[in-house]
C-alpha cells in the first residue's frame, strides 16, 4: 500500500514524505494546500528527500506554494528535482493564440452563405404563406380579420403623420432645387414634369418604403422576437394554433394593403409641398400646376407607383417576419435581428426598385 503524502514541521524546516501524486493527494488536498500556504510565508528549509514519488501535479502545488521561486535551502533527489525543474520552466501566463487575419475569400464566402440561408428562409416563409392563403380561402370563417385590421391601422393610419411631414419637406426641397436650375434655363414650366414624374413614380414609393422599413418593419421583427424570447410562439404551437395564420399572415397582409395607400398619401403631400415652393420661387400658380399635372404625368406613372408600394410592403413585411422568427431567446439576438431586418428590408426595396425601373423604362415616360 502506498504511503499517503505527509507534511511535518520541525524548527527551521519543512519535511515532506510519502507519495506526492495527484491520486494520493486528493483525499486531503484542501488540508495540504492550507498547510503549504501557511509554511510558504516563512523562510524555512524544505526537505523532500523522504518523498517516494512526485508527479507534475504535486510539483505545481509546491511551486505555487514557494511563490514561483526556488527556496533558499532544498533537499531533493535529482529525479524529483528534474520534475520541479520542468514545472519551473513553464511560462507564467500562456498567451492566447493569435487569431488569423480575416481573408477576403472567407469574408465573402460567409456573407454569401448567410445571404443564401436568409433567402432560403424567406422562400420557405413565402411558401407557407401561400399554403395558409389556400387554407383560408377554403375556410373563410378562420380568417383573422381583427388581427389584419389592427395591423393595417398600426402600419398605415399611425404612419400618416410622419410620412406626410417627410413627404412635404422632400417636395419643398426638390421643388426649390429644381427651380434654381430651371430659372437659369428659362424653363420654369417644366417643374411640373420634374416634380410629377420624380415624386409619383420614384420618390414617393421609395421614401415611404424606407420610412416603413424603419418604423413598421423593425416593430414587427421586435414583436415576433419578443414572442420568441417569452416562448409565446411555442405556446401557440402547443395549443394547436397556427403561428403563421395568427401572427405572420396578418402582419404581411396589413402592411401590403396599407403601403399603396401610404404611397398615394405621401405623393400627394409631397406634390403639395412642391406646388407651394414653386409658387414662392417661380410665381407658378397652384391652378396652373394642378391643371397641367395630368398632361405632364401620364396615369401609368401612378399605376407604377402604387404597384411599387404593393410589392415594397410585401417585401418589407416578409423580411421583418423572417428575421423575427430567427430571434434566439436572448436580448442580444433580438437587437441584432432587428437591425438586420431593417438593413435587409431597405436593401431589398432598392433592388426591387431597380428591377421596376428596368422593366417599366418604356412605360409612362412622355416621348419628345
Amino acid at each position: 500500500m502506498k504511503a499517503l503524502p505527509r507534511l511535518s514541521i520541525e524548527p527551521g524546516r519543512v519535511i515532506l514524505a510519502g507519495t506526492w501524486t495527484l491520486a494520493a493527494m486528493l483525499p486531503q488536498l484542501a488540508e495540504l494546500q492550507a498547510q503549504l500556504a501557511e509554511r510558504s510565508r516563512q523562510a524555512d528549509a524544505w526537505d523532500l528527500s523522504a518523498v517516494s514519488r512526485l508527479d507534475s501535479a504535486a510539483a505545481v502545488l509546491l511551486w505555487r506554494a514557494w511563490g514561483g521561486a526556488w527556496p533558499e535551502q532544498l533537499q531533493v533527489s535529482e529525479v524529483h528535482k528534474a520534475v520541479l525543474g520542468r514545472v519551473a520552466a513553464l511560462p507564467g501566463d500562456i498567451p492566447a493564440p493569435a487569431a488569423p487575419p480575416p481573408r477576403l475569400p472567407e469574408i465573402v464566402g460567409n456573407l454569401v452563405l448567410k445571404a443564401m440561408a436568409n433567402l432560403r428562409g424567406m422562400v420557405a416563409l413565402f411558401g407557407q404563406l401561400l399554403l395558409d392563403l389556400g387554407y383560408l380561402l377554403r375556410h373563410p370563417a378562420e380568417v383573422p380579420w381583427k388581427e389584419c385590421a389592427a395591423n393595417v391601422y398600426k402600419a398605415g393610419a399611425q404612419a400618416l403623420p410622419v410620412t406626410a411631414l417627410v413627404g412635404f419637406l422632400i417636395g419643398v426641397t426638390l421643388s426649390y432645387l429644381s427651380a434654381l436650375q430651371l430659372k437659369t434655363l428659362g424653363a420654369d414650366l417644366f417643374i411640373v414634369n420634374i416634380l410629377g414624374i420624380s415624386i409619383i413614380r420614384e420618390l414617393g414609393p421609395v421614401l415611404v418604403a424606407v420610412l416603413v422599413a424603419g418604423r413598421s418593419g423593425s416593430a414587427m421583427t421586435a414583436q415576433i422576437g419578443v414572442m420568441r424570447v417569452t416562448e409565446e410562439i411555442d405556446a401557440l404551437s402547443t395549443m394547436g394554433v397556427s403561428r403563421s395564420i395568427r401572427v405572420i399572415f396578418p402582419k404581411i397582409f396589413g402592411l401590403t394593403a396599407a403601403m399603396p395607400l401610404l404611397v398615394l398619401w405621401t405623393s400627394a403631400v409631397a406634390l403639395f409641398g412642391g406646388m407651394l415652393a414653386a409658387l414662392l420661387q417661380l410665381d407658378l400658380s397652384l391652378v396652373y400646376f394642378v391643371e397641367n399635372l395630368p398632361r405632364a404625368v401620364p396615369v401609368a406613372n401612378l399605376h407604377i407607383g402604387l404597384g411599387k408600394g404593393l410589392v415594397f410592403g410585401f417585401l418589407i413585411a416578409l423580411v421583418a417576419c423572417h428575421f423575427g422568427l430567427r430571434v434566439k431567446p436572448n436580448t442580444e439576438s433580438l437587437s441584432a435581428c432587428t437591425t438586420s431586418a431593417v438593413v435587409t428590408a431597405i436593401t431589398t426595396v432598392i433592388l426591387a426598385d431597380a428591377i421596376f425601373a428596368i422593366l417599366t423604362r418604356h412605360i409612362g415616360v412622355p416621348q419628345l
